[in-house]
């Protein structure tokens, strides 16, 4: 044995030990981390997807091994009132009855928050609002400029903490239904939504607990539920859609290419692209059921049924706002119908006839405006309507046949497309995304591109010298994202005259596409001022290396946010390469660092290439931009200074071969120096920056703390509520129940006279508390009351409930006893020989037998002496654990006899011996040999047939106590 084996066998065998205790610790820390994995793993596969619609919202989540689930509800949000008093802010607002909070109590019901998220105080979308819901009071939030509801100085909330409210009932909703814990989602946000607009909901969903993998478009996730169930119809020829969608609160027309592209990683895959989007901000259902409700307000005051004007009085119009909603669905079928409400005011009912024209005039410029989104996608877009295949209708809203009339003709089609669910395509695109952008589940890949619906520019100034010498401050923007610009997308832009620190601003673009309204609402159209520091520092620090620019990184993410990476200073420095090295240096590095030769810390002067990213140009118009010119002047410059070497360089070359051969070896070798390869590497420095938002300031971490806690409390509350009232129900019906058991026969027969009195008076004590005090009071007295009685009650219950098994159990213990005394006597019939079970197993179930029924003959006669009144001593729990211990015992012996095999017997297996020994060709008694062999073999299965007579040999045996039998895999 070589030394090197001797060693690596003596390391082994000191190492043995200490190796079995490391792979034995590294398989039990393997072994829990597996289970933790699997206890974690259930609580985090379901995903779901939120549909924040302007009304209604819905819900739909995705879990392994379940299909796609969505709920509609509407979008309410009610106070609960305690002694006339709100005292917090109830998240059931899905039911029926919170529908009817809006109707008695308007003030404290918050809806169509979609248009307040996002906006200061002095924004006309506020007033808007306020018109639209009077009974509301909306004041400005001192430290963000911001709106609050305010109904006292305790229940004052922001829009983002009630949508915080919306999301985290979501969740439960969506809990529920998994019966799993969830805290991932996908969000759908309209298209027009703004940087701040997105803001609002990120933190609301913040406040909600509520893991946000991307705030996608809602008109994208239509277009993904459209494209994901017509994956085989998608090819490489561009289809353009356009989705009209008319919701509540506004409208959206979207043009969609789809077609399949190849991708690095999967191959080819569908994908779709935003083209074109066109929308309007107020168009929508909602505005429609407005001017219904308004139109019956003015047919009551003209009834003259009341001194009063309905039109000050929101419950009234409250009552009335439903009744116009009905009768706009009505009206959609019908060319009549006659809107009724009872009671509307001062106990006198309403009742007027409304036609559909009516209905259209009234809607009549609401109308005109249906084909103005079309034509600003289309604009957007650049395309023609004949590029367009196919308008499908998307919303609620778009079921107005007069709406489908005007967009019909609008557009110039024969038929609109109504092969897509209105409701609930956005949720479902939604929860696909979801999926796939979760780690627990695997899609088959659909590629989606969005679109930047406002473009984005940066601002600066520079100083820049005129000709007459002076200096003066020049306006400089950069466009950052186009209008229609893909997202998600990185920039880069660089800042090349500067070396003192300075700031940059962050703006939307030409928004001149917009009308005066939807630019008036719109907001600020400032967004950040960018202000960095650090770089004269990073000059200094690298005085002998070639600026490159100062580099901003942008990202807009998969959800339309924009943000600022980092900021850095690009130096680029000359290298000069080392020398090759040679094959025998090269392997002997290889080996040393094999050894333990190299070095592991890393350089810290190691450079890294700068990122490549798409770099954003300077801005270019009609005139070119000096800093472009003065680049142009020294590249000119640059070029003549080179020519003018190239010359030098000749002259040099035809002076150098006149030179004397001595001198010339010397000169050669100084050119090959001078030739020398040179390698130009790119290094970055970090550049301090500080933001400063313009547009809505971001709520302080103290505010977003508070924010949390009022949604815990609230939440806290809510539960309570619930707990309070399932108690209270439970209390109640607790009553009711045992009152009319008391009447009943087997209750009455085991309960005396004295029981039965104080049982009773009991009840009815507690049932007189209920109408007194008991619906005002609280979860813990409520508890108590419901204990006391189940404590009174308990042993009366115990004795019913035990009555009503002894008959089912008493039947299979003695179906089970015949069965076990039935098997141990045909064991006990098998010969000696072919015995296979031992002496002390069959004494043992002898033994179990024989206690099992002394035990249950003693126990019922002893039962049979006692009253019904007295607690039992023949007890369902005693009875099934006799079973158990008999089943136990004969499953033991049977399945030892179904693997047990036949016992050859000695004659037998002399006789083939004494055949097989004699020689070849020698003939045998062939009757004389067989005939032990048969008999062995019938012995055998003899055995077994008598061991196992009622059942089947090889089948797996179990007693079902519910029918009182023995079955055989399913089979008795």
């Amino acid at each position: 044995m070589s030394p090197g084996r001797l060693l690596l066998v003596f390391e082994n065998q000191c190492l043995c030990s200490a190796l079995c205790v490391q792979v034995t610790m590294r398989r039990k820390m393997l072994w829990a981390l597996f289970c933790l994995v699997l206890a974690l793993l259930p609580s985090q596969t379901a995903v779901m997807s939120v549909d924040l619609g302007s009304e209604w919202m819905k819900v739909a989540i995705v879990k392994p091994v379940l299909p796609l689930f969505l709920t509609i509800s509407p979008w309410i949000i009610d106070c609960v009132l305690l002694d006339g008093n709100p005292y917090s802010i109830s998240c059931l607002f899905f039911m029926y009855s919170q529908l009817l909070t809006s109707i008695n109590n308007p003030k404290f019901v918050y809806r169509y928050l979609q248009s307040l998220l996002g906006k200061k105080h002095d924004n006309p979308q506020v007033a808007f609002y306020q018109k639209r819901f009077s009974e509301h009071q909306l004041v400005k939030d001192a430290s963000r400029g911001t709106v609050v509801f305010r109904n006292s100085e305790i229940m004052q909330y922001s829009p983002e903490e009630l949508l915080g409210m919306v999301l985290n009932y979501s969740r439960g909703l969506a809990q529920d239904f998994a019966e799993q814990p969830i805290k991932d989602a996908v969000i759908t946000v309209p298209a027009f939504f703004n940087q701040a607009e997105r803001r609002a909901v990120l933190q609301a969903a913040q406040m909600a607990g509520v893991k946000v993998l991307q705030l996608i478009n809602d008109n994208t996730a239509v277009a993904l539920n459209y494209g994901v169930f017509r994956r085989k119809d998608i090819n490489s020829t561009a289809q353009n859609m356009m989705f009209y969608d008319m919701g509540s609160g506004s409208t959206t027309a979207t043009i969609v290419t789809y077609q399949t592209v190849k991708t690095k990683d999967s191959g080819t895959q569908p994908q779709l692209q935003i083209r074109g989007v066109g929308f309007d901000r107020s168009l929508g259902g909602f505005e429609m059921d407005l001017r219904l409700r308004d139109h019956l307000a003015k047919l009551f005051n003209e009834q003259k049924k009341t001194k009063k004007d309905v039109r000050e009085n929101h419950r009234a119009m409250a009552k009335l706002l439903k009744e116009a909603q009905r009768l706009k669905t009505v009206l959609s079928a019908n060319a009549e119908f006659m809107a009724q409400v009872e009671g509307l005011l001062d106990e006198m009912d309403f009742k007027a006839k409304v036609t559909r024209v009516e209905f259209e005039a009234l809607c009549a410029d609401l109308f005109e405006r249906v084909p103005g989104p079309v034509q600003e996608a289309l604009s957007s877009a650049e395309m023609s309507l004949d590029e367009i295949e196919q308008v499908i209708l998307v919303g609620g809203s778009t079921r107005v046949p007069k709406v489908q009339e005007v967009l019909l003709k609008s557009v110039g089609k024969e038929e609109l497309g109504k092969n897509i669910n209105a409701d609930e395509a956005a949720a479902m695109g939604a929860v696909y995304q979801a999926a796939a952008l979760s780690k627990a589940f695997k899609v088959k890949p659909f590629l989606v591109r969005e679109a930047a619906v406002f473009p984005i520019q940066v601002e600066f100034t520079r100083e820049t010298e005129d000709e007459d010498g002076s200096r003066s401050l020049k306006h400089n923007k950069r466009i950052l994202f186009q209008r229609m610009a893909p997202y998600p997308q990185r920039k880069v832009i660089t800042f090349n005259r500067y070396t003192d620190d300075f700031a940059f601003d962050i703006n939307y673009g030409d928004l001149s596409f917009l009308g005066q309204n939807d630019l008036s609402v719109f907001g600020s159209l400032n967004l950040t001022t960018v202000q960095l520091s650090g770089v004269s520092s990073s000059f200094q620090k690298h005085m002998d290396a070639e600026s490159k620019g100062i580099k901003a990184h942008f990202n807009m993410d998969e959800s339309g946010m924009l943000l600022l990476d980092r900021v850095e200073s690009v130096f680029e420095t000359i290298v000069e390469e080392k020398d090759e090295e040679s094959t025998l240096t090269k392997l002997g590095n290889t080996i040393s660092s094999l050894f333990g030769g190299g070095s592991s810390e890393p350089n810290a002067n190691v450079t890294e290439p700068v990122q490549d990213e798409e770099e954003v140009p300077s801005e270019s118009g009609k005139e070119q931009s000096k800093e472009e010119a003065e680049a142009k002047e020294e590249e000119k410059e640059a070029k003549e200074a080179a020519e003018e070497e190239k010359e030098a360089a000749a002259e040099e070359k035809e002076a150098a071969e006149e030179e004397k051969a001595a001198g010339k070896e010397e000169k050669d070798a100084a050119a090959a120096k001078k030739a020398k390869p040179q390698k130009r590497t790119k290094f970055s420095e970090d550049v301090s920056v500080e933001l400063q938002v313009n547009d809505i300031l971001n709520p302080s971490l103290e505010a977003i703390a508070s924010s949390n806690k009022k949604l815990q409390d609230l939440t806290d509350r809510d539960l309570e509520k619930q707990e309070r009232e399932k108690t209270l129900n439970s209390l109640e019906a607790f009553i009711f129940e045992t009152q009319d058991k008391m009447y009943q026969e087997e209750y009455q027969a085991v309960v005396s006279e004295e029981e039965k009195e104080t049982i009773t008076t009991k009840l009815s004590e507690a049932s007189a508390w209920m109408d007194e005090d008991g619906y005002s009071a609280v979860t813990k007295e409520l508890r108590e009351k419901l204990q006391e009685l189940r404590k009174l009650c308990k042993a009366m219950f115990f004795r019913v409930e035990e009555r009503r098994k002894w008959p089912d159990h008493l039947a299979a213990l003695e179906s089970m006893l015949n069965h076990s005394s039935f098997f141990l006597r045909s064991v006990k019939l098998t010969p000696e020989d072919d015995q296979i079970f031992t002496e002390v197993e069959l004494k043992t179930l002898d033994r179990v037998i024989n206690e099992t029924i002394t035990w249950k003959n003693d126990t019922v006669a002893e039962q049979e002496k006692r009253s019904p009144t007295e607690r039992p001593v023949l007890l369902s729990k005693d009875i099934e654990s006799k079973l158990s211990l008999l089943d136990r015992e004969v499953h033991y012996l049977l399945n030892k006899a179904k693997f047990a095999k036949p016992r050859a017997k000695a004659k037998a297996n002399s006789t083939v011996s004494e055949s097989s020994s004699k020689p070849t060709g020698q003939n045998t008694d062939s009757s004389s040999q067989s005939q032990p062999k048969d008999e062995t073999a019938s012995t055998g299965t003899s055995a077994k047939a008598t061991i196992l007579l009622h059942v089947q040999i090889g089948t797996q045996v179990s007693y079902n106590f519910s029918l009182h039998k023995w079955e055989s895999n399913g089979k008795e």
